[in-house]
């Protein structure tokens, strides 16, 4: 047996056990639902049931056969911002996904990381080796992933204690009415779609989202986001509930195109960027901040939204 060892992200949380644990391990429900049975996975030095809840930064232990799926190194194109034997930094590009996992076999960014580095860290999962925070497949943006044990550690222990700086920029429709504000409103899954996350929940998890406009068009603004948590498709999700999702998201809002004079522009994508992130090295203690701007596909959308509003 060889045990594989990860924790809870924040945006994972509330998930059922057996759900997370299939997505880190690449293994089916009823495959994890009975090493559940047998006692070889834990959480937090327990045994648990399959409909266990997880927790944010729950400690998951599974005792696994040797045979194991194993992440392939792939040649893909991904800036690297910076990188050493602790740590790698990325500008993830938007459309790829973080880790394998169903329906998605190769082409990730982590199928590209092991490329990369020829050491990566043994915790986080088989397929997520370090992984201790994503982005969704279309938000683009800097990413840190762990390639020692020590550091994923010592990572997950910065998340969990909010200390990290996460900057992002988003294009949202409409224009909203104040130049800054706070979104604080409770986030869990959605009870008629548990694939979504809501702020229309009983109980669900506190989230604090901080915002301020950066430039305004006809039927659009640009926004820089700061999160004051880490929920599951929190950014997307607050901002909707303002009635300014952000442009491009087809799973809140959906507003996929917006008419702007006599302009129609199509977002083929969410229009978010995962900007700054800033964060204390796990071996030098000193703290590094990374930026990245907009991708070419936002920028080209702020160039056509500027041309519509002062034609």
């Amino acid at each position: 047996m060889e045990k594989s060892q990860f924790h809870i992200h924040a945006e994972d949380a509330g998930k059922r056990i057996d759900v997370v644990a299939s997505e880190v391990t690449g293994h089916s429900r009823s495959r994890i639902q009975n090493l559940i049975e047998k006692g070889l996975l834990i959480v937090n030095g327990k045994t648990v049931k399959p409909n266990y809840k997880t927790r944010p930064f729950d400690a998951i232990s599974i005792s696994l056969p040797v045979e194991k799926q194993t992440l392939m190194p792939e040649d893909l194109p991904v800036e690297i911002l910076y990188k050493d034997d602790s740590i790698i930094v990325v500008n993830k590009p938007p459309g790829m996904v973080v880790y394998p996992g169903a329906g998605h076999d190769a082409g990730t960014l982590m199928n590209a990381v092991a490329y990369i580095s020829t050491s990566l860290a043994t915790v986080g999962g088989p397929l997520r080796p370090g992984v201790v925070h994503r982005l969704d497949k279309d938000t683009s943006g800097v990413m840190v992933i762990a390639l020692s044990d020590d550091s994923y550690y010592d990572l997950v222990e910065q998340f969990r204690e909010r200390t990290i700086t996460r900057k992002y920029v988003a294009l949202v429709f409409g224009n909203l009415r104040d130049d800054t504000g706070e979104i604080s409103m409770r986030i869990g899954r959605s009870q008629s779609d548990r694939k979504k996350m809501s702020t229309r929940v009983r109980r669900g998890k506190e989230a604090v989202t901080r915002w301020k406009v950066l430039e305004r068009y006809k039927t659009a603004t640009l926004i820089e986001a700061r999160l004051g948590t880490g929920r599951t498709h929190q950014i997307r999700v607050h901002l909707s509930s303002l009635g300014h999702p952000v442009l491009g998201d087809r799973t809140y809002g959906k507003k996929t195109a917006i008419d702007s004079g006599r302009t129609r522009i199509i977002f083929e994508r969410q229009m978010l960027h995962a900007m700054t992130l800033g964060f204390v090295h796990p071996a030098t203690r000193l703290y590094m901040e990374f930026v990245r701007e907009m991708p070419e596909d936002m920028k080209n959308k702020v160039q056509q939204l500027r041309a519509a509003t002062n034609p």
